[in-house]
């Protein structure tokens, strides 16, 4: 069973003669073994290719489309405001609005500012942080993705387990050719999920530690939870020694809950940054945090920070996300998908783990249980992920290229969840025979 892609396959060829790589993002070129799959359009929770194949679509643009593609509230949104400007290099009424709205909904915010990017989010974040403490160093954890930069981009592509040096004095590892060695100076990486060796290391490097920056739920491999306890000890413990406490929320921001996976732990750090379903799929970063380190008096730039077409996306998605039982439904269908997978598998004799969390959810093959950190994701069977994530693929169910990570949105219909069960359940009997 294979479907025709030759027009994405000629396209490609075309892109490859006049820009880098033939992509815009690494990211783009992976779902496909050799050539990237180009998108003609999407609909709801559906996407369909340039050669005319439709797909379930679990991959949400990587995160952003919450409300799946194409909602009509952030459409109607979007083109009102376009009607209006796209860019006057000076505040609108709607910004006041949208600030005052996500310091009610965000637990630690109590300022706002605006980037585009997780990435920009991130950078501006630690250096707000340095600003308020006056000492220049950042921890880290194994595994945590917090943007491409040189400073940011540090121990998130490890090979394998050996290459990251000894659990109590991690290697710092570089995520790109062209990335300065330098620039993993100031940053202190750590394995994640152990609170002992957290502490010691604070303990002994506090009065040079700025802030500590974190993913509440790991999603830059496996997706991996934190332990009974864990942010909670990482609150009390960086509390205790005065350095600030950074969730990037890039990804569970509105997806665990509309506060985050702040408001759903019941944990609040001193500075968020929050990005991708923000703006239901427009550009949009928001840097918060406590009144006093926001203040900090660190000099905010960018042309397009806060523009008024990614403000009134925002704007839309909130009110969209407010509506009764939107995160109710949303834990049904993710709980429905994970634990009609896990059926499936055990009639299979499929050895996998399988779990949801908010719109968030995992499959991963070769273990049965969570995985505790970064390093546990070598545990993970990925070659037979990518032979089910292809097979899937074929039968018109698109899930994330490389890792086992995906997302539900609001427009994922029982159907939806219907139909790609169907499918996982013919996949597995398939590779119950054959792999």
């Amino acid at each position: 069973m294979l479907k025709n892609t030759e027009r994405s396959k000629e396209l490609f060829e075309q892109a490859k003669k006049t820009f880098v790589g033939g992509v815009a993002s690494a990211l783009h070129k992976s779902e496909h073994e050799a050539y990237p799959i180009y998108i003609e359009r999407g609909w709801g929770s559906r996407v369909l290719d340039v050669d005319g194949n439709e797909y379930i679509d679990y991959l949400g643009g990587y995160g952003p489309l919450i409300l799946g593609y194409c909602p009509p509230a952030i459409e109607d949104a979007v083109l009102n405001q376009i009607r209006k400007g796209t860019l006057f290099a000076a505040p609108t009424e709607s910004l006041n609005e949208v600030s005052k709205k996500l310091t009610q909904i965000i637990p630690c915010a109590e300022m706002i500012t605006y980037q585009n990017t997780g990435t920009e989010g991130n950078m501006l974040a630690f250096r707000i942080a340095r600003a308020f403490t006056g000492k220049e160093k950042i921890i880290k954890f194994e595994g945590h993705y917090h943007g491409w930069s040189d400073e940011e981009m540090i121990s998130i592509a490890a090979d394998s387990s050996k290459t990251m040096g000894g659990r109590n004095r991690p290697w710092k590892i570089l995520g790109s050719a062209g990335q300065l060695e330098k620039a993993a100076d100031n940053i202190i990486v750590l394995p994640w999920n152990d609170l002992d060796l957290f502490e010691k290391n604070l303990k002994r490097n506090a009065h040079e530690v700025a802030a500590v920056i974190l993913e509440p739920v790991m999603c830059n491999c496996e997706v991996v939870f934190p332990e009974n306890q864990f942010l909670e000890g990482v609150r009390a413990i960086t509390s205790k020694y005065d350095v600030v406490l950074i969730f990037d929320e890039v990804i569970t921001g509105f997806r665990l809950a509309l506060g985050g996976a702040q408001e759903f732990y019941g944990v609040i750090p001193d500075l968020s940054i929050l990005g991708k379903a923000i703006a239901g799929g427009f550009p949009l970063s928001i840097i918060t945090g406590k009144r006093e380190i926001m203040g900090a008096g660190v000099h905010i730039r960018g042309t397009f920070n806060a523009n008024p077409i990614s403000v009134a996306a925002c704007q839309a998605t909130i009110k969209e996300l407010e509506k009764p039982n939107t995160y109710e439904n949303l834990n049904r269908i993710t709980k429905k998908l994970t634990e009609g997978i896990i059926d499936i598998s055990r009639n299979h004799d499929v050895d996998l783990y399988c779990e949801g969390i908010g719109s968030i959810w995992q499959i991963s093959f070769g273990i049965l249980e969570r995985l505790k950190d970064y390093r546990d994701n070598f545990k993970v069977d990925k070659k037979r992920y990518q032979i089910f994530r292809d097979m899937c693929f074929v039968r018109g169910v698109r899930l994330h290229p490389s890792r086992g990570r995906q997302y539900v949105s609001v427009a994922h219909t029982d159907e939806d969840i219907e139909k790609t069960l169907l499918v996982v359940d013919e996949v597995f009997r398939e590779m119950s025979l054959h792999y």
